[in-house]
């Protein structure tokens, strides 16, 4: 019985002993809030075609991480007339976006698996918690400077070329 006393000493001691010295560590965020934008990413072509046959080219930031996708364009002041940013899903899912820390407008093109463009969101609005939402699956996701839809006229149904629809050939 007294064994057991002692151990049971030496265990609840040593247990608050060990309490004790996480209490007194600094405490840790458990993640660091993003308030710079990310830099730059590896830089693709793509090309967008119009349905009257007209090619655009730009050259994107291609997002292929989670982390990459999660900062996206946020903090960036502008994005190049023939410029954006690619998010590639890897296989086809509901894409849901937003503009959180995102300082300027864009121009959002839903793309589906083959390339063909499925839903465009123009003009969205800076710094909105408001979802925008690809209405269905798609491969990715292509923002690019608010207005640029409509400058170069393009249009649910034309085409991405890229890589990763295996159309860039």
């Amino acid at each position: 019985m007294i064994i057991r006393r002692i151990i049971l000493r030496r265990v609840l001691s040593a247990g608050l002993a060990g309490l004790a010295a996480l209490a007194a560590r600094p405490a840790q965020a458990q993640t660091t809030p993003q308030t710079t934008a990310q830099p730059e990413l590896p830089k693709e072509k793509l090309v967008i075609v119009t349905r009257d046959g007209t090619r655009h080219t730009f050259t994107v930031e291609m997002a292929l991480t989670a982390d990459q996708q999660t900062i996206g364009l946020m903090f960036r002041p502008s994005v190049a007339p023939d410029g954006g940013m690619l998010f590639d899903w890897q296989t086809p899912r509901r894409s849901q976006m937003w503009m959180r820390n995102t300082i300027s407008s864009l121009d959002m093109l839903f793309i589906n698996a083959d390339g063909t463009i499925r839903v465009i969101a123009e003009r969205t609005v800076p710094q909105s918690l408001a979802t925008i939402d690809s209405l269905g699956p798609v491969r990715a996701t292509l923002e690019v400077a608010a207005g640029t839809a409509e400058r170069l006229n393009i249009r649910v149904g034309d085409k991405i070329l890229q890589r990763i629809f295996d159309n860039a050939g």
